[in-house]
C-alpha cells in the first residue's frame, strides 16, 4: 500500500492542478486567476454547489488545499476559514493567494488527515475536495474529521465516483485495451500514454492491465473509485444525507452531448455527511 510519506512527496513536487496552466514564473497573481479560471470554466458545477451551502459565519475546515482556489470562495461567501494540507508546498501558495487577495482566515496549517491539528468540537463544516479518496487510512482520518465537527456539524466531500463512464467504460475497457494495442505495436509516445507503458513494462502488460492495478494508476488510490456502499463501509462515524453526482468526464471519450447525463453517471460524487447522533 502507498504510504502517507510517498503522497506527501509526490503532490509536493506535482502541486494539484500545476499542469493545467502555465508555469507561475513567481508571478502568483497571474497564476491563480490563470488557475481560477481554468478550474471553474471547466467544472463550474463547483461554484454551484459551494452556493448551495450556508457557508455565512460558519467555522470551516477544508482538508487538502490544492492551490486555493476552493478556500477562496468559501472565504468569500462568508465562512471563518482554516486550512491543512499534508504539503508545504500548498500551504505556502495558498498563504500567498490569500495575502495578495487580502482575505481574511483562522488557521492555515501543514498537517496530516490522520491526526489533524484541531480541538475537539471546532467546526461546522469540514470540506473536502477531491482528497479525502487519496488517503491509504481514510477510516482513521473520518474518525478524526467527525471529533473536530461539532454536534450536528456537515462533512461534504468529493469522491470519484464508480457508477460513472468514466470507470465502467473508459477506464476499464477502452483505456485498458488501447494501452495493450500500443504496448504490444511496440510505440514509444511521450506524455501519458508514453509513462503508462514505461510503467507496464517494468511489472508486465498483464499485471499492469489488472483492475486492482489500473485503477490505482488512473485514479490515484487502489481505493479508488467509490460506490455508495462503500462510502458507508469506509466513513463508519457518518450518516449519509444524500449523494450527488457531478462532472461529466470520461478521456479519450467526446462527453460534451452526454453532459446532461452527469447526475446519473459524472466522474464526481459529492457526499454530504452528518456524525452519528
Amino acid at each position: 500500500m502507498i504510504t502517507e510519506e510517498q503522497i506527501r512527496a509526490f503532490w509536493n513536487t506535482h502541486p494539484c492542478g500545476e499542469h493545467q496552466v502555465e508555469s507561475r514564473n513567481d508571478d502568483y497573481e497571474a497564476f491563480f486567476s490563470a488557475y481560477d479560471k481554468m478550474r471553474y470554466v471547466r467544472e463550474g458545477h463547483i461554484l454551484q454547489r459551494l452556493d448551495m451551502l450556508d457557508f455565512h459565519g460558519k467555522r470551516v475546515l477544508e482538508i487538502g488545499l490544492g492551490q486555493g482556489a476552493d478556500c477562496e470562495q468559501i472565504i468569500r461567501r462568508g465562512a471563518a476559514w482554516s486550512g491543512v494540507d499534508l504539503t508545504p508546498e500548498s500551504v505556502a501558495r495558498v498563504s500567498a493567494r490569500l495575502s495578495l487577495r487580502g482575505l481574511p482566515y483562522e488557521r492555515l496549517e501543514c498537517g496530516s488527515a490522520l491526526a489533524l491539528p484541531f480541538p475537539d468540537n471546532s467546526f461546522d463544516v469540514v470540506f473536502s475536495h477531491g482528497v479525502l479518496h487519496h488517503i491509504p487510512d481514510v477510516k482513521t482520518a473520518q474518525r478524526e474529521i467527525a471529533r473536530v465537527l461539532k454536534p450536528g456539524g456537515q462533512l461534504v466531500a468529493m469522491l470519484y465516483a464508480r457508477r460513472s463512464l468514466n470507470y465502467l467504460l473508459s477506464i476499464t475497457v477502452l483505456r485498458r485495451l488501447a494501452l495493450a494495442v500500443v504496448y504490444l505495436a511496440g510505440a514509444r509516445p511521450d506524455g501519458t500514454v508514453g509513462t503508462h507503458l514505461a510503467n507496464a513494462r517494468k511489472i508486465g502488460l498483464r499485471r499492469y492491465l489488472s483492475m486492482a492495478e489500473f485503477i490505482h494508476r488512473n485514479t490515484d488510490g487502489p481505493e479508488n473509485p467509490y460506490s455508495k456502499a462503500a462510502v458507508r463501509t469506509d466513513f463508519t462515524d457518518f450518516d449519509i444525507e444524500y449523494i450527488a453526482q457531478e462532472f461529466m468526464h470520461a478521456p479519450p471519450l467526446p462527453v460534451v452531448l452526454l453532459k446532461p447525463l452527469a447526475g446519473m453517471l459524472g466522474w464526481h460524487m459529492w457526499v454530504y455527511l452528518r456524525p452519528h447522533k
